[in-house]
């Protein structure tokens, strides 16, 4: 009859010959397969051997999109502040390299840039137009009524916003300087 190795032995003896690098190497991942034995461990020790196998970026990186395909993790991960915000600075700097890339290498990106030239003029030339159209119905329905000190003080305060726009846009388009300065943008923000 075989005698019982008690399981302190059996673990001395599995820590001692995989005591070298590659041999531990080699066994580990055959161990992790097992599912009855990776659901033994502890959620913490679970957590740090992921974070120990995703230090290779390109690992991180696989995990990482495998795990967002997942609805309900995705969800949890973007229910963290900061998972978010990253998240968030990625796509960000995904879109902003995407431009540059066309714009650098893309045969159309000359017709590109002069659309967008183009749709950026017709949006100046619809400011201004929503603006006078705006003012053109409003004005009118002032007639016979006198604004009380409150509303008129509101009004210049806007008047003076307005203006110093108009005049930041004649320069922008007289010029090609679109920079604001410190007075001008406390004026447009209110202040």
């Amino acid at each position: 009859m075989v005698a019982q190795v008690p399981p302190e032995d059996k673990i001395r003896a599995v820590a001692e010959l995989s005591r070298e690098d590659c041999v531990a190497a080699a066994v580990a991942p055959e161990i992790l397969r097992r599912p009855d034995v990776v659901a033994r461990v502890a959620p913490a020790d679970k957590v740090k051997v992921v974070e120990e196998l995703t230090r290779d970026e390109s690992v991180a990186t696989e995990v990482t999109t495998g795990l967002l395909r997942r609805p309900d993790v995705a969800f949890k991960a973007m229910s963290d502040h900061t998972a978010r915000h990253q998240v968030n600075r990625a796509q960000v700097e995904r879109g902003r390299q995407a431009r540059e890339d066309f714009e650098e290498n893309h045969p159309a990106a000359p017709a590109v840039r002069a659309i967008d030239r183009s749709v950026e003029f017709l949006d100046l030339v619809t400011a201004c137009h929503a603006f006078v159209a705006a003012a053109g119905r409003v004005v009118p329905s002032l007639r016979g009524r006198q604004l009380g000190d409150d509303e008129r003080v509101l009004v210049h305060e806007n008047v003076a916003r307005v203006r110093a726009t108009l005049d930041w846009i004649e320069t922008a388009v007289d010029t090609g300087k679109v920079d604001v300065d410190e007075a001008l943008a406390k004026l447009l923000q209110g202040e």
